[in-house]
């Protein structure tokens, strides 16, 4: 029997993003934004300044997206090396307020429409969660290393510089029906452009570009988990990985993976960044060269970290590394940190 058409309405509504336009523009929502905003801010100028006129700068902000007068300005842009060359666009306060209250709301909604594998920019996620994962999969792909696990590692080109505007749109479009809620988004969404490329692009920076993102690339995600049915697959950011004991498997989903990316997600996969190798050879996945049976960081990442213990040998800095280190097997830098510092200790 065919299902009633108020029944689907329903269903469709139910998937929906149930907070409306006020749940985000509101006076309450603006404020508690701007106390989470300030947490390791209250230093900067642009800031201090916001913070003069408080009270006025939130109402004047939240009147004008009450009364849909708010429009996005310029960004200053800089350049920073972490560790290659990016571009970053930072936004005025009063729109990076905005952007706050914006994730505070639609987070939670779309947190939960992502799939568990995804960790970018999520909380209880991250980096070595990820690669934690990527070492339990290894062990259920290599059946605790007694065969060759396979490893498909790709790379999106340009990532954040080639997210379509339309596109973003349309995916957001499914999952928010208040048309007011879409417009605030769409004045984000078109407050930026990659130079040379209308209506293409997101800039780095962003706390919203953050969450955009990761709704554009559920898109992939899903694709990825539903359609092509991956058992083993983790995507973080623009770096996704897929495991398999059949070569050939991987070869065939690679193909299928950049058909998707190219015509549905106007993505392309980075030439030079795309392989598949064993994972006994050692796969580099999120700063980390990962084994069967251990990881190991980058060669390039362990002379970044000497060249600033070098340069800055405060205690606050050889902490943060030591932070990183023992989530790997690292025990000769360790070493190498702890005589750099007792070498300066010494002068």
């Amino acid at each position: 029997m065919e299902a009633d058409p108020r029944e689907r309405e329903r269903e469709r509504e139910s998937r929906w993003l149930r907070h409306s336009y006020n749940n985000i523009t509101s006076f309450e929502n603006l404020l508690i934004s701007w106390q989470e905003f300030l947490c390791g801010k209250r230093g900067r100028k642009d800031v201090a300044e916001f913070s003069l006129r408080l009270t006025d700068n939130i109402l004047k902000l939240h009147h004008d997206l009450v009364d849909k007068t708010y429009r996005h300005s310029s960004y200053q842009p800089f350049k920073i090396n972490d560790p290659k060359p990016r571009d970053i666009h930072k936004a005025t306060v009063r729109d990076r307020l905005a952007h706050h209250a914006i994730y505070r709301i639609l987070y939670p909604y779309f947190d939960r429409q992502f799939i568990f594998d995804s960790y970018s920019c999520r909380i209880d996620k991250g980096t070595h969660k990820a690669i934690n994962r990527f070492r339990d999969f290894g062990c259920k792909v290599s059946r605790n290393h007694t065969r060759t696990a396979w490893i498909l590692k790709c790379d999106i080109r340009k990532f954040f510089a080639n997210i379509d505007h339309q596109i973003l749109k349309n995916i957001l479009a499914k999952h928010i029906g208040d048309d007011e809620t879409r417009w605030l988004l769409g004045q984000v969404i078109d407050s930026f452009c990659t130079e040379g490329k209308v209506g293409v692009g997101l800039p780095l920076g962003n706390l919203t570009s953050q969450l955009l993102v990761n709704i554009y690339m559920n898109e992939f995600d899903q694709f990825v988990k539903r359609v092509l049915k991956v058992k083993y697959y983790i995507r973080y950011a623009d770096d996704f990985i897929v495991l398999s004991a059949d070569r050939a498997e991987l070869v065939t989903l690679q193909l299928k993976i950049e058909s998707f990316l190219t015509q549905s997600l106007k993505l392309k996969l980075h030439p030079d960044k795309v392989y598949i190798k064993a994972l006994a050879s050692g796969v580099d996945f999120l700063g980390w060269v990962n084994f069967p049976n251990y990881r190991v960081l980058r060669t390039a990442t362990k002379r970044r970290m000497y060249r600033k213990m070098l340069a800055n040998q405060k205690d606050g800095t050889y902490q943060s590394y030591l932070g990183i280190i023992k989530h790997g097997n690292c025990g000769k830098i360790r070493k190498t940190l702890e005589g750099l510092v007792d070498s300066a200790s010494s002068q």
